[in-house]
């Protein structure tokens, strides 16, 4: 085999081995062995090589493709094995020169090419193995999309869930096997997505439409879309906080008292590659977080411990926010293991609690700021003005 990489990942289309290029053809070829799903393997023509049918679930085919180092394998993928496709994980598990790949035409692309869209402004979304939910930020009248699934069945979970939304009226176009003789294009709204013989591969592009509530881009979402039992970071406070966090794509915040987890979902929600993690000790509270965030379509992981001893197991984050529990011993349990250049934020609501960011700031500097909010509320039959407690806001960083 002399330097070239043992392992091709192949992207091989509905179409078979019709539309592959000469360098994917050479590559199964000279395979010793043909690894993929069932439905890829049967697209391709018997040839001398050895067949493995990838099982099921995904990750227990990967030590079997390990233990064939030292062999010509070529793995099928859908399309472009690099677009939410199996070509991402397979190279987590390689080193750089063991494979290359050879990618065919991605889904997104066929799908976009049958509509006219400019693919550039389209959200492109894998939502085969991840939940509708996923979706729900995205929800505006006019947005376009287009997603994978995980099969026929899943296009009237689709359907059926946008209607719940208040968005019945989107346009959807429902797209099996593109690329190949079996592709078929339809065309419904959400509200009547009763096609019941759709077949996999499929793949949906929707068009928003309706009068669902929409979800604001900005931080410091309506408190409306948080359940909560009055554990809640208010829309303007919980603003000011995100805005000194400072969320960065791919960084991880963890939330500290958590409560409805409104502050790790909103940091979430400020790029798809920021992940969070809430700390809560209350059981009931950690499941509404959990509901919240699964209902707004991120994936806050909550762990349910006291802080600080439910710190100990967790990878290190480049944010935290202290929105409870702000006892000395948790800020030194802090101070003693977070990185230099980790961004803290934390808020007090009590006098004592209040006093000890005092003296935190007076030692490690930061800012300190006092946020006074008032409402204007019914008053007799007039307006006055309601006060909320102030709170008093500490952010540093280390």
């Amino acid at each position: 085999m002399g330097n070239d990489p043992w392992l091709t990942i192949l992207g091989l289309g509905e179409d078979g081995p019709a539309g592959l290029t000469d360098a994917s053809r050479d590559a199964l070829a000279g395979a010793e062995v043909v690894m993929g799903p069932p439905r890829h393997l049967a697209l391709l023509p018997e040839s001398g090589a050895e067949r493995v049918a990838w099982p099921v679930p995904f990750a227990e085919g990967v030590p079997l493709l390990m233990a064939m180092r030292g062999r010509r394998v070529v793995v099928l993928a859908s399309g472009d094995p690099f677009w939410f496709g199996a070509g991402t994980v397979l190279a987590r598990h390689l080193e750089p020169g063991e494979w290359r790949a050879l990618p065919g035409a991605s889904v997104f692309s066929l799908a976009a090419a049958r509509l006219g869209w400019g693919l550039e402004g389209v959200a492109c979304l894998g939502l085969h193995a991840a939940p509708l939910q996923r979706l729900r930020p995205w929800l505006t009248p006019g947005w376009r999309a287009i997603v994978t699934l995980r099969d026929g069945a899943a296009v009237g979970d689709l359907a059926r869930w946008l209607t719940g939304e208040g968005f019945g009226d989107s346009a959807l176009w429902v797209m099996e096997a593109l690329g190949g003789p079996r592709e078929r294009v339809r065309a419904v709204t959400a509200g009547a997505g009763d096609l019941d013989d759709v077949q996999h591969p499929v793949a949906v592009a929707l068009e928003v439409a309706g009068a669902g509530a929409t979800m604001g881009r900005a931080s410091g979402r309506a408190d409306e879309w948080f359940l909560n039992d009055g554990q809640l970071t208010k829309r303007p406070v919980r603003a000011l906080a995100l805005s000194a966090l400072a969320p960065r794509a791919g960084e991880l915040l963890w939330d500290i008292g958590a409560g409805s987890g409104s502050i790790g979902i909103e940091w979430m929600l400020a790029d798809p590659a920021c992940r969070a993690i809430g700390i809560e000790a209350n059981p009931d509270r950690a499941a509404r977080a959990r509901a919240n965030a699964a209902r707004l379509g991120v994936a806050l992981s909550i762990v349910e411990a006291r802080a600080p001893e439910g710190l100990a197991d967790l990878p290190l984050p480049d944010a935290v926010f202290v929105g409870g529990g702000t006892a000395r011993a948790l800020f030194e349990a802090l101070f003693a293991r977070l990185r230099p250049g980790t961004r803290l934020v934390a808020h007090a609501v009590t006098l004592e609690s209040e006093a000890l960011l005092a003296t935190l700031h007076a030692e490690k500097g930061g800012s300190l700021l006092r946020i006074e909010l008032a409402e204007a509320q019914p008053l007799g039959r007039l307006r006055g003005w309601k006060s909320a407690y102030p709170v008093v806001q500490w952010s540093v960083t280390l």
